[in-house]
C-alpha cells in the first residue's frame, strides 16, 4: 500500500516504521506545519496514495476527513477528542461518497476488552448490591480526560446497566495508557484491567484498519473491522 500520514508525531512516526517494515510505502506527511492548507491543497497531496492515516489533533479532524473524501483516498481516523463532530464526519463522507473508519482505540487487545467488559456488565445487570466504576490513568501530554477508550466503555456498559457509571481519570509523568473496570459491594469486588505496555498495538492496529479500508466505501467503528475478523475465524 501507499500509505500517507497525517501528524508527524510519536504515533504517526511508529506507524510510518511499522508499516515500512511490513513493505509498505510511506507517501505525503503532512504535520502541524501543514495545518494552512486548504482543503483543495491538501486533498492534491493526497491524491494517487491507497489510504491515509491520521493521528494529529482533534482540531483539524473534520478539515482532514473532508480534504481524504475530496481525494478519493480512504482514511483511518486514529485522532481521539473530535466525537462531538461525528454527525458533521459521517455527512461529509457520504456527500463525497468517501470511505472512514474511525476508533476510539485500535489496539486489538482494547477491543477484545471491549468485549469482556461488555459481557460482565450484562451478567451484573442482573445481580443486586454491585455498583460499576471506570479508572483511567494517561501520560501527562494526553490532551482528552476521560479517554476516548473510557467514554467508550461507559457507552457499552450503560447498553444494560442502569445509571451513569462514574469515570475517574488521571494525567500524570509517563504513565502507559491503563483502563480498570470494576464491579464493588460490601462483600467484594471484581476488577478488570488493560495496560498498554507500548505503542505498537495501537500503530498495528490502525495499519490493520487501513488494509480492511481500501476498496470500501462508507463509515466505520473499528470494532466491525474485529467483527469480521472473529467471524472468519469461526
Amino acid at each position: 500500500m501507499k500509505i500517507a500520514l497525517i501528524g508527524n508525531g510519536a504515533m504517526g512516526q511508529l506507524v510510518a516504521v511499522l508499516a515500512r517494515r511490513a513493505g509498505d510505502d510511506i507517501g505525503a506527511t503532512l504535520s502541524s506545519r501543514d495545518a494552512p492548507r486548504g482543503i483543495e491543497e491538501m486533498s492534491a497531496a493526497l491524491l494517487g496514495h491507497d489510504v491515509a492515516i491520521d493521528f494529529s489533533v482533534a482540531a483539524g479532524v473534520i478539515k482532514n476527513i473532508d480534504a481524504c473524501a475530496l481525494a478519493g483516498v480512504p482514511l483511518v481516523e486514529g485522532t481521539t477528542g473530535w466525537q462531538t463532530h461525528e454527525p458533521e464526519a459521517r455527512q461529509l463522507i457520504l456527500q463525497r461518497d468517501g470511505a472512514l473508519v474511525y476508533g476510539a482505540n485500535f489496539s486489538l487487545g482494547v477491543n477484545l476488552f471491549y468485549r469482556i467488559v461488555a459481557q460482565a456488565a450484562a451478567l451484573f445487570a442482573g445481580v443486586e448490591g454491585y455498583s460499576p466504576f471506570i479508572e483511567e490513568a494517561h501520560h501527562s501530554r494526553k490532551r482528552d480526560a476521560p479517554s476516548g477508550t473510557a467514554l467508550r466503555l461507559r457507552a457499552l456498559m450503560n447498553e444494560t446497566l442502569d445509571g451513569e457509571v462514574p469515570i475517574a481519570s488521571t494525567r500524570a509523568g509517563h504513565i502507559p495508557g491503563t483502563h480498570r473496570v470494576g464491579f464493588d459491594s460490601v462483600a467484594d469486588q471484581l476488577l478488570l484491567t488493560h495496560e498498554a505496555r507500548s505503542r505498537e498495538g495501537f500503530a498495528g492496529g490502525a495499519l490493520l484498519a487501513a488494509r480492511w479500508i481500501v476498496g470500501r466505501k462508507g463509515f466505520y467503528e473499528f470494532s466491525e473491522v474485529i467483527d469480521e475478523i472473529l467471524s472468519n475465524q469461526e
